[in-house]
């Protein structure tokens, strides 16, 4: 399960929690990258929940930084942005 709780307008906190563990992640997006990737279209929630759903198709939870900007993943993950815009 993926817990997206808004801190404020460019920080959210992230709660994964698969087979009774948790790793909680702090994560930021601007609005410039957030309306690069979706066009606005679906909420900053939903992308970074669709954000780590992808993360963790390639890597387990721990191995998922504890605080990070959402621009960050590309450089790891250079299909990222097009997994993404395909998904809205």
């Amino acid at each position: 399960m993926i817990k997206v709780d808004k801190q404020d307008e460019n920080t959210f906190q992230v709660t994964v929690d698969e087979n009774g563990s948790q790793s909680t992640h702090t994560v930021t997006l601007e609005d410039k990258y957030y309306k690069k990737l979706t066009g606005g279209i679906i909420p900053k929630e939903e992308l970074i929940k669709k954000s780590f759903e992808f993360l963790l198709e390639r890597e387990s939870k721990e191995s998922i930084m504890s605080k990070f900007d959402l621009t960050v993943i590309s450089k790891f993950f250079p299909e990222y942005e097009s997994f993404i815009s395909m998904q809205h």
